[in-house]
């Protein structure tokens, strides 16, 4: 849910500065502002960006934000994806306008963010324990009765904490939290048993500062993942829900929050949400899958649902970094210069998909190519016998894992397909 506060935030983006804390920007660009420089739709290729340059495909991005909207309403779930992958307001109000309930959350700052950029739904994926942080959440939520705010409990000293946090800080509402369970044993956060569930629970019950409102957890961290172990812990979590239902637990709430769903299961979420019997209120089953938006080359490409249900979307790689070869020392090795400060690595290394000619500017596929490692500002490509490479070609990399791609970039070039760039994304990590 997006409010004018909101539009007028991702507006004035346009209105900063092109400087040398952009990189891969036009030098020749620097003292416009980012709206004028869009307004140029100058070439990718041809006007004046600097390699690295790291590309957001326009078509991909369009794509993949309507593919998730038709998902999630086919699926009678709403949607809060996850903003740390991108933290990009811009992105965030596309997400809205395609249907998003809200946006989800990982820790306090990027809540800090969303509220900044007018986010009027955030729903926290993790435990806040932090008092300087309560104390700020008290404030906003004193100051803006239509901010929604949920986030998880997972201990009754966490729910101690927060309590006295917000008790300290004069909160005049309470804080809407969802218990997490956790994906078993050896899992990230989250409540192992349904007894200690039970356990947080009656302590958030014993506060007048917080407010049980759900259930939720993240699939994703049930060990050894496959269909069956993911599908029987979404059903823990929904009979959760349920059972905290018939004891009247969630008395004065006005819908009960049923939440799951990253990037890999969200089909098991909409299959098992859908078993989910009928509550003493209605429910919200939100799902919270954050990398659709660029989707990838790698991880989750491999990993995404649609793989397995394909009659019911795709969805399409948006990143592509452009890398200039810059040395070319030895028969079948070749270096260009993009690294590890520029390219996500932490799951697999880049791709070599496209080479641009720097002699005639013709591309052809990057067939014979494959990058073996990363230094900072290098990457390492090997080069097959008979590959034509020279120093001075561009080359376009897939890469694998947004999260760790967007955040080394501060103003991302959208750009069409024949490279007419005509918008730039500003991140906030």
């Amino acid at each position: 849910m997006a409010t004018d506060h909101s539009d007028q935030a991702v507006a004035a983006l346009a209105r900063e500065r092109v400087d040398h804390r952009f990189k891969g920007l036009p030098p020749n660009a620097e003292g416009l502002t980012v709206g004028e420089l869009a307004a140029e739709r100058r070439s990718l290729f041809t006007g004046g960006f600097t390699t690295p340059v790291l590309a957001l495909s326009a078509e991909a991005l369009e794509h993949n934000l309507v593919a998730m909207e038709r998902y999630s309403a086919a699926h009678g779930l709403a949607f809060a994806p996850h903003g740390k992958t991108s933290l990009a307001p811009q992105l965030f109000e596309r997400q809205l306008a395609h249907g998003a309930w809200g946006i989800t959350a990982a820790v306090p700052t990027q809540v800090r963010i969303y509220r900044a950029f007018g986010i009027q739904r955030i729903f926290l994926a993790n435990e806040v324990v932090d008092a300087a942080a309560l104390r700020w959440l008290a404030a906003e939520l004193d100051a803006d009765p239509d901010f929604r705010f949920i986030a998880y409990v997972d201990s009754v000293r966490g729910v101690e904490l927060m309590d006295a946090a917000l008790r300290e800080a004069g909160a005049r509402r309470p804080v809407d939290v969802v218990v997490e369970l956790g994906g078993g044993e050896g899992a990230r956060t989250g409540i192992r048993t349904e007894a200690q569930c039970a356990t947080v629970a009656d302590a958030v019950a014993a506060t007048g500062t917080l407010r049980l409102v759900g259930v939720a957890g993240y699939e994703g961290e049930v060990p050894k993942p496959d269909g069956e172990r993911v599908r029987a812990w979404l059903r823990r979590l929904t009979a959760l829900a349920a059972d905290f239902d018939a004891a009247g637990r969630f008395e004065g709430v006005d819908e009960v929050v049923v939440s799951a769903g990253g990037s890999a299961w969200f089909d098991a979420v909409a299959d098992v949400f859908a078993e989910l019997p009928t509550l003493s209120r209605p429910v919200l089953k939100l799902l919270r899958s954050g990398a659709y938006v660029s989707h990838d080359d790698g991880h989750y490409r491999h990993l995404t649902p649609f793989n397995r249900v394909p009659e019911e979307g795709e969805l399409h790689p948006a990143f592509r970094l452009w890398a200039q070869v810059v040395s070319r020392p030895e028969p079948g090795q070749a270096f260009l210069n993009a690294g590890k400060r520029d390219a996500a690595y932490d799951l697999d290394m880049p791709e070599p998909q496209l080479i641009r000619s720097a002699r005639d500017a013709t591309t052809r596929p990057a067939t014979g190519l494959a990058v073996t490692a990363l230094s900072d500002q290098h990457a390492w490509v090997t080069v097959a016998d008979g590959t034509d490479l020279e120093v001075g070609d561009w080359v376009g990399l897939g890469l694998s894992h947004p999260c760790t791609s967007f955040d080394k970039w501060q103003l991302i070039p959208v750009a069409e397909a024949d490279g007419t760039v005509t918008d730039y994304i500003r991140t906030f990590f």
